[in-house]
């Protein structure tokens, strides 16, 4: 029997909205604490968790920028022939989105989602790496690189494969007392609540479900090892979308072009944009600054929540919806969903949690990129304390 395992398992969106309300983890992680997370989605949210560090600093920020000099997607373009009928379906792209990975290339997260293929050749997509692997990155090193340089054995979420073969695979790694360091990563819960949002019955359902998988997974390590420091995590909320903006019918009215005059990507709560001349960015920003439903995020701000790039990569303008509003139809898809992420951090619903079977969590512990540091601090403990058996 080894002396400590750090178990670490991020549910993606369980928010402290929804977790300050729920029992969940009260038996197995007591104590709890409300987390600001950072500007941006998933995509900057778990890069900053595994890399303990900011936006603008690991440079994982949003999928999609204007670059087309190193736009992978130029044999693309040749769809945009094909009738919108079939090339706007979900499976259709799903399937041409595994296929174009494949050929490309990438380890990370990839999805064509919804952008038009007349304009994908102008566009980059950013995260070409797996950040859940060493040198995973698009900047600077993460907690994998940590791990492996300091000989620290450790299990990690495979993407490719569903949680329930993961979670089983955890198992499998704790019973072989091999590992000092545990990530686990379950996503499903952000997908439920995009469909059904966070009052839905199905959701604490879904949190009842997790916490019998994790009772599980500590019943098994704790027949492994002496201590089990587990901590349950998110990296935001989610909020209901009950304000649908077609922004981009706005923009298509104005006497400029996409790709002569600007170009643009329109998120699913903000638009990000490049201008090619200074007409069509006086006259985009005075048609933003008319729309009720958000405002153009200034330098200063984004600097204040370290989501400022001084080479403009990820959009020479940023334009966000307040919380509630979703951009529809937008380059992540044409349809409604009942509730999304990705509004400022300090919206209510954008909010993350942290739940430990640790008596206490640090002081300075109040942002998602701060649990790095308890991973880094654990498994060095971890590795410490193994090593005399």
């Amino acid at each position: 029997m080894k002396s400590i395992l750090p178990l670490f398992i991020m549910i993606d969106a369980m928010g402290w909205e929804i977790l300050r309300h729920d029992p969940f983890g009260k038996d197995f992680a007591p104590t709890r604490k409300r987390l600001e997370s950072v500007f941006g989605y998933s995509s900057t949210c778990v890069p900053s968790i595994l890399s303990g560090r900011w936006p603008f600093e690991h440079r994982n920020w949003c999928y999609f920028v204007y670059d087309p000099r190193r736009s992978p997607f130029a044999s693309l373009r040749w769809l945009r022939w094909l009738p919108t009928a079939v090339t706007s379906r979900r499976i259709f792209r799903r399937y041409l989105t595994k296929f174009v990975k494949v050929q490309l290339g990438f380890r990370g997260y990839f999805d064509l989602y919804n952008i038009p293929f007349r304009f994908i050749p102008l566009f980059d997509f950013t995260e070409k790496k797996s950040p859940l692997q060493p040198g995973g990155m698009n900047r600077g090193p993460n907690i994998f690189d940590f791990l492996t340089e300091r000989g620290i054995p450790y299990f990690v979420t495979d993407p490719t494969r569903s949680e329930d073969q993961n979670r089983l695979n955890l198992i499998e790694a704790i019973e072989t007392e091999k590992i000092d360091f545990a990530f686990q990563y379950w996503a499903g819960l952000d997908g439920l609540l995009h469909g059904v949002g966070n009052q839905s019955p199905e959701i604490p359902e879904r949190l009842r479900f997790y916490e019998r998988w994790i009772e599980g997974v500590l019943a098994t390590a704790k027949a492994h090892y002496r201590e089990v420091h587990l901590y349950v995590f998110s990296d935001h909320g989610m909020a209901n979308c009950d304000v649908l903006l077609d922004l981009k019918a706005k923009i298509d009215a104005l006497p400029v072009r996409m790709e002569k005059d600007y170009a643009v990507v329109y998120d699913s709560t903000m638009a990000r944009f490049w201008f090619f001349n200074d007409h069509a960015r006086q006259l985009v920003a005075e048609t933003l600054q008319k729309v009720p439903e958000g405002r153009i995020i200034s330098d200063e701000e984004l600097r204040r929540y370290n989501a400022f790039f001084e080479d403009r990569y990820f959009g020479e303008l940023i334009f966000l919806v307040k919380e509630g509003v979703l951009i529809v139809p937008s380059h992540m898809g044409e349809r409604p969903i009942r509730a999304m992420h990705g509004y400022h951090p300090t919206d209510p619903q954008s909010y993350a949690a942290l739940c430990t079977n640790q008596p206490a969590i640090p002081e300075d512990v109040t942002h998602i990129p701060h649990l790095c540091r308890l991973m880094e601090k654990t498994a060095l403990q971890a590795r410490e304390r193994n090593a005399i058996r």
